[in-house]
Order: structure tokens, then sequence, then C-alpha cells
């Protein structure tokens, strides 16, 4: 998996776009009604500002499609290679992802280094032999997970002018879900690549406004898509990278149109980021965009909202309910916030109880049943202390008598 490497240029949309994916819907078009859950708000931070509600935080599972053991041999000339043209190179040792050389390329020094951009020549297909994709030349960054897992990890592996085919099991393409209407969920795919291409990415200090926002956009995109996949380890890699191409530093001028939608996308990742992070239980670091985001826009609702449930998950409920309330405060219509308000009160007051109680046994009171048996043992000790009382004063009194008698004879 990709860390982000270096990013990528402001080239053509369908560049960072995602590899096969372009036959299929947009990630950022995909409905609110595909995400709605009971718990959150929308799942991701898109154009319009939809406050539906986001899925449960809990990780979705993800099934594994069949494993591939052998394919058909392509009618392209063979001939020597880095590896054996006749054998499958187990790309990660467990059998879902293989390649196999059917052009040799120009040595395996040649080979392309993670961050350049990259173009391929790209024909997919299933296992039925239907082609779902076919693109005589796709660009893309290598090692920034912009395309399916099988075609990026396979690239680093292929040598210049190498034409190779690769059989990869559903989960490092598009897993459970597939891509309607053309792919079904758990399909595997055949891809037949051949690497045309290998160029350093452009100077990111160099690109225009236009080039940056672009940029972003795609690589936030493509964090919505693995996020869409329940792959929210590639979905905080990709939002990363598009937060570490709008934060990087620029020689050239931008237009305050251009600043004010470099900080729109900067928000949507941010928030983006923060679901991500929560489903991944990394309480923490979704805190920490959440205040991102609010140091821009102290009035998000997404953000305030996303900061009370990780508040909340950790169990500071009454740092949570005032944050919650801002919230409502701003959306009072929102029945989300009402029943994440509501439920988070109720735990607040069963917290405040349990605590109460616990401190009453602390201090010997365990409940409040017990106080006349308290009172009466109050009681009993109050007596003995006044008989002690007298019987000293009495005491003393008898001493200063006896002084007093000695001091006149």
């Amino acid at each position: 998996m990709a860390s982000g490497g270096e990013e990528t240029s402001g080239g053509s949309p369908d560049q960072a776009g995602g590899g096969i994916e372009s036959p299929g819907p947009e990630p950022a078009a995909v409905g609110a009604a595909q995400l709605d859950g009971a718990e959150d708000f929308e799942v991701l931070e898109e154009d319009e500002d939809d406050l539906s509600e986001l899925p449960p935080l809990e990780d979705v599972g993800r099934a594994r499609g069949p494993v591939l053991e052998n394919a058909q041999s392509s009618e392209r000339g063979q001939g020597e290679a880095a590896e054996d043209p006749q054998e499958w190179l187990d790309v990660l040792g467990s059998g879902l992802l293989k390649k196999k050389t059917l052009v040799p390329g120009q040595g395996v020094e040649s080979r392309p280094r993670k961050g350049q951009d990259v173009t391929v020549r790209l024909r997919a297909t299933l296992e039925d032999g239907n082609v779902v994709e076919e693109n005589p030349s796709l660009t893309f960054t290598l090692g920034d997970c912009d395309v399916l897992q099988a075609l990026d990890l396979c690239v680093q592996l292929m040598e210049m002018g190498e034409t190779a085919l690769i059989m990869s099991d559903a989960k490092y393409c598009y897993g459970v879900q597939g891509r309607s209407p053309d792919i079904p969920p758990n399909a595997a795919l055949t891809l037949e690549v051949e690497l045309l291409e290998a160029r350093d990415a452009p100077d990111l200090e160099l690109l225009s406004g236009k080039e940056k926002i672009g940029l972003a956009n795609r690589k936030r995109e493509r964090g919505n898509f693995y996020y869409q996949q329940a792959d929210y380890v590639l979905a905080i890699n990709s939002y990363d990278i598009a937060l570490k191409v709008i934060s990087s530093s620029s020689k050239v001028d931008f237009t305050p149109d251009e600043e004010a939608e470099l900080l729109d996308v900067k928000v949507k990742c941010l928030n983006n980021l923060a679901a991500s992070q929560l489903k991944l239980d990394h309480y923490e670091a979704a805190l920490k965009s959440c205040n991102l985001v609010l140091e821009h826009q102290p009035g998000n609702i997404k953000a305030l909202f996303r900061k009370g449930k990780v508040l909340a998950q950790q169990g500071e409920y009454r740092e949570a309910i005032p944050i919650l309330k801002a919230a409502l405060k701003l959306e009072p219509s929102n029945k989300t916030i009402h029943a994440e308000l509501s439920k988070l009160v109720k735990k607040h007051a069963d917290q405040k109880t349990v605590e109460t109680e616990m401190y009453r046994k602390m201090l010997g009171n365990p409940s409040t049943g017990s106080a006349p048996v308290k009172c009466k043992d109050k009681l009993t000790w109050s007596i003995p202390w006044k008989w002690l009382f007298g019987a000293t004063a009495i005491a003393l009194g008898g001493v200063a008598l006896s002084v007093v008698i000695a001091a006149r004879n």
C-alpha cells in the first residue's frame, strides 16, 4: 500500500480518476441513499451540502472472491523476460494476485519508480471473457493507489515496453460491491497491460491554482471510492495525499476564488478523513481532523457532529453534549443530532448515577436507606462523650479545690 509518495500533476481528469473506473459512476456522484444509515451524517463531503445520515461506525466486513489458479494463454508473442514467460509470479505470496510476462521489456533497470506518472495500455476482462474495459492510454501516479490495487502493485514490477497478464482476486479490484452494471460483486479480473511510458511527476510548486484544485479533487474522489468499498485505510491514504497537495507551497499566485476553492476542498478532505478514522476507531486522529475543520469553519455541522461522536466514544459525555447542542442550534430540524443528543444525555445521567453511588460506597454510606441507622449510631456515640466531658470537669474541679486547701494550710 502506498504511503503517499510524490504527488501527481494536474493532468487530464482520467489520470487519477481511477484506473478502470471510467465506465461506472464517479465516486462523487454516488447517491446518498447508497450510503445512508442511522448513526451519522453523509459519509463523504460532496459538492452538494447534503446532511443525510452515515452508516454505523463499526467496520464493514469484506468478502473475498474466488482464488484464481489458471488463465488462458494470450495469443501475443512471448520471449525472454525477467521472469520465465511460462511461469506465473505470485506477487503477494497468497495466490490472490499473479503476473505473467507476455512480451519482455527493456530490463529491470527500466522499471518505473513510485511517485512517477506512468502510462499504460489496459484491457480488462471477466472470467467469462467479457471485456469490461479497454483504454489505450491510461495515466496515473504509481504508488498513490489512484487505480485498482492489482494494477498499481503489478505495474511497479513491469519493465518499460513489457506486456503482462495480471490475474487478480476481487479483493484487489472491486471487492464485494463490484461495479454496476458490468462488474458483479466478488468478480475476479484478468488485466492485459503494456507499460508505455514513465516520467517524473511535475513539481507541485509550479502547478496553477486550477491544476492544484483538480489534482486534490481527484485524490479526494479516489478516497471516496475506497470509503464506499469499506477500505478505510486506502481512503485515509488518498485523503492524506489530497491534503498534501493542498498544503504544498507554491511559486504561483492564486486568485482569491482559487484560494477559497482550495480551502473548500481541504475542509471536505478533513471531514472525510475524520469519517474514515472513526471507522477504524482512531479516535484521537479523528478528533484532530475535526478540530482542524473547526479552525477554518467553527460552524461546520459535520465536524461538530463527528467531534461529539468521538468524545462520546471515549466516554467524555460532559464534553460531547455541549458540542452536539451547538450543532443542533445550527440545524434545529436535524433528527440525527436530536437522536444522538438524547442518547448522550441519558448515558450521561446514568454515568452520574453510577458515580454518585460509587462515591457513597467509598464514604461508607452505601444507600440513602441507611441514613436513619447512621443517625442512630451517631446518637449512641454522643452519650458517652457527654459523660466523659462531665467526668473530666468534675475531676478538674476536685484538683483545683485540693490545690486551694493545700495553699491555705
